[in-house]
């Protein structure tokens, strides 16, 4: 999956899709891989209604986050300030990274380094 937890994402589809000019950015909260969705901070919120209990003597109404699909995000690049489609490359002391497609820049690294895959300096 292309996102993790605690990045910061842009919605790019569904009722809180922001649009070119202000886009709807937000922070991962939880990932579920097995169903290919996202649970993004202040995106896709509900309203579960809860009846006066003795947890909760009040009752009213909870607002939480419900998942999204991982397509309808795109990881937050800073040096562009767009959501961006990512790559995945190996680093010259051979740890694999993220990198934004388009300016290239490096967007945090997923594995420790190992060097099977540095590249030699010949």
């Amino acid at each position: 999956m292309h996102v993790r937890k605690n990045d910061i994402v842009e919605v790019l589809t569904g009722d809180d899709a922001g649009d070119a000019q202000s886009p709807t950015l937000g922070k991962v909260l939880r990932v579920l891989p097995d169903k290919n969705k996202v649970i993004v901070e202040g995106v896709n919120k509900v309203y579960r209604h809860l009846k006066p209990s003795r947890r909760n003597p009040q009752g009213g109404r909870l607002s939480k986050e419900m998942p999204i699909d991982a397509s309808n995000v795109l990881l937050y690049c800073p040096s562009c300030r767009r959501g961006r489609r990512i790559g995945k490359r190996y680093t010259a002391d051979g740890a694999k990274e993220r990198y934004c497609k388009k300016c290239g820049s490096g967007l945090g690294l997923l594995s420790k380094p190992n060097p099977k895959y540095a590249r030699s300096s010949s």
